[in-house]
């Protein structure tokens, strides 16, 4: 592993990717039943304020810092965190959330697909995944893929977290890439 922290260590950046992972864990674990009495409703004020308006607002300061990647995911994010938290209780149909979980699974892996650091990439790329499993279950009203969707969304917020904290903390946050055996070593003589 490599020391790159070159990637994503300003403050907005750490900022967003820190709003972003306990948004995600709160989401994530209300999905999961792990801990009794807390639901995926009971992140809604985590996911207003701070997916919704802090990441929105980090999403903005990123973009002025002129950081286009990390702007353009924390301000769309951001969004898609505040129409969840100020949406969640409305009277829409089953399929109308379920499309709304799957046109933000779209955006998830449009960021997936654009690039960026590894661990930006892994957050988006696991987000991708939650979102899609949330969307079929709540088609195919199943509480059991719900859990498991939650799980994945657990593992982005602890993948932004790490981001984060990595970061800040100079912890490696790039994985090395090992030559294949008989390639990048020549003979001599």
């Amino acid at each position: 592993m490599d020391n790159d922290v070159s990637a994503g260590n300003t403050t907005t950046t750490i900022a967003g990717r820190l709003a972003l992972g306990i948004t995600l864990l709160a989401f994530g674990l209300g999905h999961t039943a792990l801990i009794d009495g807390v639901t995926a409703a009971d992140a809604v004020s985590v996911a207003h304020y701070v997916g919704g308006v802090a990441l929105f607002v980090a999403g903005l300061l990123a973009l002025r810092e002129r950081d286009p990647a990390n702007g353009t995911a924390f301000a769309v994010l951001g969004a898609m965190w505040f129409t969840w938290a100020v949406t969640d209780g409305a009277r829409g149909s089953g399929n109308a959330a379920g499309l709304f979980l799957l046109l933000f699974a779209l955006v998830a892996l449009s960021l997936t697909l654009a690039g960026g650091d590894q661990l930006g990439q892994g957050v988006h790329g696991l987000l991708f995944v939650s979102l899609v499993l949330l969307a079929v279950a709540v088609f195919a009203d199943s509480s059991a893929l719900a859990e498991v969707a939650g799980w994945f969304a657990v593992a982005a917020g602890a993948v932004a977290w790490y981001a984060a904290t990595a970061a800040r903390a100079h912890w490696p946050t790039v994985l090395q890439r090992r030559a294949a055996p008989g390639r990048g070593v020549t003979a001599t003589g």
